[in-house]
């Protein structure tokens, strides 16, 4: 169960995957009932009781739709942009609301993530003035990106490998209890959390044994200074 603050307002929202086990909740504020969602939209990314991230999936897919029409004006023939410039123009305008929260969403189905590659493939299209029957591994060549898939896996890896440079990083004590493991085993069709993702991924690109530097941010808690000491040449002057 979640509870969550958006827009001055809480709302709850029950997340599990078998039907009709769990009954909504009642809980009340100050007398107040707090209303139950089927999908709550937190940092951005589309949460819904199953967690299939579909309705996340098609509402990005909707957006980058909309955004593609920036790359087809700029790929006019007499006065439009090269191929580089709009390569930019995608990563900066598209590719990157792609790429944000992709650790969080990657958890969806194969055939859900898939729905993100029409995308892709119509932005390498444009951009690389291919013709539409030019297949996909030509385009990731010619234009110097990754599918997808691969690059979700790097991005996870990049962020596996950060959260673990951080002592204190909540996923660092996220560990699949045995019992789930096996359930895990049993039944290869579920996906596998965040973490035993990663790791897998690790472990079959042979990084699994790499050292990481711990980062430590803040040396001294600000809060915990009582005064800062620093010089104010101005202080002996009014505002005008």
């Amino acid at each position: 169960m979640g509870i969550l603050f958006l827009q001055r307002r809480v709302v709850v929202s029950n997340f599990w995957r078998k039907r009709n086990i769990y009954l909504d909740p009642n809980i009340q504020i100050r007398n107040a009932p707090v209303p139950v969602v089927k999908e709550i939209r937190f940092l951005g990314v589309i949460f819904k009781r199953k967690l299939t991230f579909l309705p996340h999936i098609l509402h990005l897919r909707k957006k980058c739709e909309r955004s593609l029409n920036i790359l087809k004006v700029f790929s006019r023939t007499s006065w439009g942009a090269d191929r580089t410039s709009l390569l930019r123009i995608y990563q900066a305008v598209i590719l990157s609301r792609i790429d944000y929260g992709c650790m969080v969403y990657g958890s969806a189905r194969p055939t859900v993530l898939r729905r993100l590659d029409t995308i892709h493939h119509s932005a390498l299209r444009i951009c690389s003035g291919a013709f539409r029957t030019s297949p996909v591994e030509s385009l990731y060549v010619t234009c110097h990106q990754l599918p997808l898939h691969l690059r979700r896996q790097n991005i996870s890896a990049l962020y596996f490998f950060r959260a673990q440079s951080v002592p204190k990083h909540p996923i660092n004590h996220l560990k699949l209890p045995v019992s789930l493991g096996r359930l895990y085993a049993a039944r290869p069709s579920r996906i596998l959390p965040f973490c035993e993702r990663a790791e897998m991924l690790l472990h079959d690109s042979d990084l699994n044994n790499v050292s990481l530097q711990l980062s430590v941010f803040f040396t001294f808690l600000p809060w915990e200074i009582p005064q800062f000491s620093f010089l104010n040449p101005f202080s002996g002057f009014d505002k005008s």
